[in-house]
């Protein structure tokens, strides 16, 4: 991010700007997970919003450059510039490579969180769970999958907030200065023609950016970020919408954590402009940071893979990436990743923790049997507080080889890297797509 400022420096004062640098505080949720400090990530969303807002007011900025990465500061930034509406453009600093281990592609959750669980059953040895940690990640940028922090990425882009190709462009890549040079030129064209984020972010935008996501695959950390992101813009923005938008939107990209395709794969294949040249008949035009409308990028795009980013006539998924589910357990909503999910149907005796740590305790020392259903609850808003990600505990189930024989419930909220086991997440509103998880 140093080297991505310097970029952006360059095309600010390129353009006939002067830069002004200053900086917000970053929690990595990698670092955070399984513990109290997972109590944090989501004070820090609101904290970002608020620093933002204190530093552009309080110095009259003209305008904004947002650089972002991670998993709850990409949607703070995206709080702040709707909070106080001066001409904005967001840059997220890029996808990392995958990692190599004996000749296999790796990402960070899938091995290294679920490499606990197999260690602890015996699959793999404290060799291979070792060097699989030190090769997951070989450098710098968000983790390698459809994970949260890319995801909000590729919604960034597609909101028309971010320069094309931008979310999908590798961290160390030339082509991501190329596009911090050119964003900060972009940041001086915006505030000549004050052009301000309340022009792009109306219910087109966001209408946009579900549909992205849904043809994604991505994180159901979305529905919460992108109603908190609403609600500054002034856009209303109801937990319905992302149903009606899944039952109209087939699933195209199987990333990772659901499939196998990596961020690198997407962005050799056209990267989100692609994926918006399949979507282009449900898309709603709309204006963007670039000065091209939504709909004249997604003409201009080239898909260069078709097994990368499948046609509308041959998904992966009939429907999108998210389900907004309703029942007895609950009546409020939850929200539920179908294209990651194999069981839909689970009949089982429910094991109750009162927290995060409990029920890690009971998954690996192998007291989870199957046929149970965890419930992880006190770890929502109120009970966390903070409402801490379940991506131990969820990876732990997979990587002890319980994926399609325990389901897992909790107040809390799941991980981008959340896959392979039926889950469900308490939200805050209803519909008539009944769920029921029959006890005995």
């Amino acid at each position: 991010m140093r080297m991505l400022e310097r970029y952006i420096e360059r095309g600010v004062e390129a353009a006939g700007g002067t830069p002004f640098l200053f900086g917000v505080p970053g929690i990595c949720d990698g670092v955070a997970m399984g513990h109290r400090g997972m109590k944090y990530p989501m004070p820090l969303r609101q904290l970002v919003a608020d620093i933002i807002e204190t530093v552009a007011e309080a110095h009259r900025l003209d305008g904004l450059v947002l650089l972002t990465n991670c998993d709850k500061i990409t949607p703070g930034m995206l709080m702040g510039l709707a909070r106080v509406n001066i001409p904005s453009i967001v840059i997220t600093a890029g996808p990392m490579l995958s990692g190599r281990y004996k000749m296999q592609r790796l990402s960070l959750v899938r091995d290294t969180f679920e490499a606990v669980g197999r260690f602890k059953n015996k699959e793999i040895s404290r060799r291979d769970l070792e060097c699989l940690e030190m090769n997951a990640c070989p450098g710098a940028g968000s983790c390698q999958g459809m994970y949260t922090a890319n995801t909000m990425a590729c919604i960034t882009e597609s909101l028309g907030l971010s320069l094309p190709g931008c979310a999908t462009s590798l961290a160390v890549s030339a082509q991501k200065m190329r596009i911090a040079y050119h964003t900060g030129m972009a940041v001086v064209r915006l505030v000549e023609r004050n052009i301000k984020p309340s022009v792009i972010l109306n219910e087109k935008a966001f209408y946009n950016a579900i549909v992205v996501d849904m043809a994604l695959g991505g994180s159901t950390n979305t529905v919460l970020h992108l109603m908190a992101i609403a609600k500054e813009a002034g856009v209303n923005l109801d937990l319905r919408m992302f149903d009606t938008i899944a039952r109209k939107t087939p699933h195209l990209c199987n990333m990772r954590p659901g499939g196998e395709y990596f961020m690198e794969d997407l962005d050799y294949a056209g990267g989100v402009p692609a994926v918006l040249k399949r979507l282009l008949p449900k898309l709603k035009d709309n204006p963007t940071v670039s000065g091209k409308n939504i709909k004249e990028i997604a003409k201009e795009a080239i898909v260069y893979d078709n097994q990368i980013i499948r046609s509308l006539k041959e998904p992966f998924h009939r429907e999108g990436g998210i389900a907004i589910l309703y029942g007895n357990l609950a009546p409020q909503g939850a929200v539920i990743k179908q294209t990651a999910t194999e069981v839909k149907i689970f009949k089982g005796k429910a094991r109750v923790f009162n927290s995060e740590e409990e029920a890690m305790g009971e998954i690996l020392t192998g007291k989870i049997k199957r046929g149970d259903v965890v419930v992880i609850r006190y770890e929502g808003p109120k009970g966390g507080p903070g409402m801490r990600e379940m991506l131990n505990p969820t990876a732990a189930i997979v990587g002890m080889g319980l994926s399609r024989d325990v389901a897992l419930i909790t107040d809390g909220r799941f991980s981008g890297g959340t896959v392979s086991y039926t889950h469900l997440r308490a939200h805050e509103t209803r519909h008539d797509l009944v769920c029921r998880l029959l006890l005995e």
